[in-house]
């Protein structure tokens, strides 16, 4: 039988959670955000945050929601009464990765056990277009979607207790940048000397969900100039509009 989709429910007393199809695509996702600046749109004046994943949307209220279930069916009609519109315009980012050895650090066990030389790794990597799925698990941790088949590959059965700030990994069939120095179970196959989060901008995270990521290799030498460059305050990250 199949499964009716959305699925709204109250989370508690200060959230109501909408549940999409369990699936991981693109076109899930320009309908997440649309239904996400719908609701924005419409609670603009009062005080709540959305935030979503691969496959729904969580609302959380500042304060307590009154009547809970009777805010789940004003939460079921703006759904229902909306009609999804492809009217998201996407910017790409270009993000510089040094994929040496001392960064890379796990690339020779991904070769090795896929009988894969490191520069198609690095190929394949590199050349894709990522889309910005969501925003988790530390902030600015980017979900990249769409990594080539060929190089899926399982986290790590122990995570390491400290990846480095900038760290790009692979977890399955994702690819993602640690925007800081953290734990984490991704195989690292390089680093990316520009920092996606900065606590101290506005807003921190330039990079949004809908958004486009696209890596290029750079060398160790680049990687330093680049780092230089941005503890200078000289490097801009520019977007460009992304014409699919």
């Amino acid at each position: 039988m199949k499964e009716d989709f959305p699925r709204i429910k109250p989370m508690g007393e200060r959230a109501i959670l909408i549940e999409f199809e369990p699936e991981i695509s693109e076109n899930l996702l320009e309908k997440i955000l649309f239904y996400k600046k719908e609701i924005e749109k419409y609670y603009s004046e009062v005080k709540i945050e959305v935030t979503n994943t691969y496959n729904s949307l969580l609302i959380n209220y500042i304060v307590n929601i009154e009547d809970v279930y009777g805010e789940v069916l004003v939460i079921e009609k703006l759904i229902k009464g909306a009609n999804v519109v492809k009217n998201f315009e996407a910017k790409l980012y270009r993000l510089p990765v040094c994929y040496s050895a001392k960064f890379g650090v796990d690339l020779q066990l991904i070769s090795d056990e896929k009988n894969m030389e490191i520069s198609e790794i690095i190929r394949l990597h590199s050349t894709v277009v990522y889309p910005v799925y969501f925003i988790g698990f530390l902030p600015g941790f980017l979900y990249l979607g769409d990594l080539d088949k060929k190089l899926h590959f399982p986290r790590k059965n122990e995570p390491r207790m400290k990846i480095e700030k900038g760290a790009v990994g692979i977890g399955e069939n994702q690819t993602g940048i640690y925007p800081k120095s953290s734990p984490g179970g991704w195989q690292i196959i390089g680093n990316c000397p520009v920092p996606v989060f900065d606590k101290n901008k506005l807003p921190p995270c330039e990079i949004s969900a809908g958004d486009k990521v696209k890596f290029y290799p750079v060398s160790e030498e680049e990687f330093e100039k680049i780092s230089e460059e941005v503890s200078k305050g000289e490097f801009e990250l520019k977007a460009e509009k992304y014409v699919g």
